[in-house]
């Protein structure tokens, strides 16, 4: 009965093999991954908010064992900050990442012809070059590192205000946040293309004109799959950072609730960090095969390096948006309380 199955299978020419080519090579998936690749900042940042108003409370809140008012405030953390990077990495992302896709169609206009030459050396033309995708990559995911400071300020700025107008308005009020909220997709053209975004692609054009940037970026190509993620990484421990000092100074924030907070915030980001460059590490070794495959099936595709882009930025992406907004707020919310009480325990004994 099986053979038949297989036979009939095999005469109507469905196969495993051409299943997987038909998927890999699905125009919807291909597209996706481009779009990625062109806006991996702006991906980053709605993934962030929709789970930052809908996962992250939702599991916050069904943290046992914890206290309400913690559980208040550790919500109000997810929604601000949730609010607050997509404004400001949107703000400054779009228009570094419509700058760069203007270099990449016109890169004579732009772009020394010596740099051109340099950083073509491998490849018939500069957007094939594994240095200018790293050079361009690194340019679109810093605007997420260099808002960090700004975002934290602003994040823990709201948290007293959405305690105040949001969860304190009524009992069930915090159930709310699970809505997702209405997102501009990053497909949509923006409002600040013409002349302005001409003048921002001319000054990243200085950046990658810079003899010391192409040096950098041909000495490290090879290492093109980790950057997004050491981005990420580095921009986690500069807000963690700047959101502790901020919560320690906050003066609408309540002094019993500060301690909670702040633990809850660094055991996050640890947890995070070491949690996901693990299983990104592991994931990565299996994935080689696929990425592989992905490259021979789609080889005579000239966007070939937009799609193994989108992939780079969509693992890690993926990876740590299940561990930061699913699993870790019902971990850090409990055991930042405990950690609190532990030490406030401790200090009245002495």
């Amino acid at each position: 009965m099986y053979n038949r199955v297989v036979m009939s299978i095999q005469k109507l020419g469905i196969t495993s093999t051409n299943l997987s080519t038909r998927i890999l090579k699905n125009k919807t998936l291909l597209k996706s991954l481009e779009k990625i690749s062109d806006h991996g900042t702006s991906f980053s940042a709605t993934t962030s908010l929709v789970l930052s108003l809908g996962l992250r409370p939702l599991a916050i809140f069904s943290t046992p064992d914890t206290e309400k008012e913690n559980k208040q405030y550790a919500a109000s953390n997810s929604i601000s900050s949730g609010l607050v990077k997509y404004a400001l990495v949107e703000s400054i992302a779009l228009p570094v990442e419509y700058a760069i896709k203007n270099i990449d169609k016109n890169p004579n206009k732009y772009l020394n012809q010596s740099t051109i030459k340099n950083l073509s050396e491998n490849s018939k033309e500069l957007i094939n070059s594994k240095s200018y995708k790293l050079i361009t990559q690194v340019l679109k995911l810093s605007t997420g590192f260099l808002t960090a400071i700004p975002k934290s300020i602003l994040t823990v700025a709201l948290i007293p205000i959405i305690m105040d107008k949001v969860l304190f308005r009524g009992k069930k009020q915090p159930l709310q946040t699970t809505q997702n909220p209405t997102i501009v997709t990053t497909g949509q053209k923006p409002p600040f293309t013409g002349r302005i975004t001409d003048k921002i692609s001319k000054g990243l054009s200085k950046i990658i004109d810079n003899n010391h940037i192409q040096n950098l970026a041909k000495k490290y190509e090879h290492k093109d799959k980790d950057i997004p993620k050491h981005i990420t990484a580095g921009t986690d421990l500069l807000l963690t950072g700047a959101a502790v000092y901020q919560t320690n100074k906050s003066e609408k924030i309540k002094e019993t609730r500060k301690k909670a907070l702040i633990y809850n915030n660094i055991i996050s980001t640890a947890i995070t960090l070491f949690g996901g460059y693990a299983i990104d590490n592991v994931i990565k070794n299996k994935s080689s095969k696929f990425i592989e495959k992905f490259k021979q099936i789609n080889a005579a595709d000239p966007k070939l390096y937009k799609y193994i882009e989108g992939i780079n930025i969509l693992r890690p992406a993926l990876i740590f948006a299940t561990i930061y907004y699913g699993i870790l707020p019902i971990i850090s919310t409990y055991t930042a309380e405990k950690i609190d009480k532990f030490i406030k325990r401790h200090q009245k004994s002495n």
